[in-house]
């Protein structure tokens, strides 16, 4: 999070009868927790992790950095994805510290053919693999809760590390399937594969 940014009205958190329908509508996202990491529904107190990425040189390959207005409306419409679509944004949380160290989505977003599978990291979240430990169980979530039969990554070319990412959880550059700049990454369905 940069030093000037500050918290909007409309970005703090809610307090009473309306935390507790935030609580209960959380609650009812899938929730997955691996060895090190909990995939878990994200709440306003994530948006300054969600910010400090996205409006930042670490979002430099996927359309950033935003200003904070445009990286306010990604997180919301990321968030609202899993009413509208039944699969959207999770905060990635460290279980041992609690710290939200990333983010993993699988997204239709317009102008996107198919479900996309996305990630990004704080710095500190880098290094460690939690991406891909994340990221393996959203591609897990997509094929075996969701049943879907497709999933891809919208990958800009010059980003090294999260090409080599979605290799290691099996994609291949699918050149058919580029748009926008970017290289389409198609994830085969895995063997099941429970962790």
């Amino acid at each position: 999070m940069t030093e000037t940014s500050q918290i909007h009205p409309w970005q703090e958190p809610v307090h009473g009868q309306s935390a507790v329908a935030v609580d209960r509508i959380a609650g009812a996202l899938p929730r997955i927790a691996r060895d090190r990491i909990i995939l878990r529904a994200p709440y306003l107190e994530d948006w300054p992790h969600y910010r400090g990425i996205a409006t930042t040189q670490r979002a430099v390959h996927f359309d950033g950095p935003m200003d904070e207005d445009e990286a306010w409306q990604d997180f919301l419409q990321m968030t609202a994805s899993w009413i509208l679509r039944g699969c959207g944004l999770w905060a990635v949380e460290v279980q041992e510290t609690g710290e939200t160290v990333g983010f993993v989505v699988l997204n239709h977003e317009a102008g996107d053919p198919e479900l996309e599978l996305g990630f990004m990291f704080t710095e500190e979240g880098e290094g460690h693999g939690y991406a891909f430990e994340a990221t393996r169980a959203a591609r897990n979530n997509a094929f075996y809760s969701l049943n879907r039969d497709t999933l891809v990554s919208y990958i800009a070319p010059a980003n090294d590390r999260a090409i080599a990412l979605a290799q290691k959880l099996g994609a291949a550059h699918d050149e058919a399937g580029d748009i926008d700049g970017c290289q389409c990454w198609r994830y085969p369905r895995p063997e099941f594969d429970y962790e």
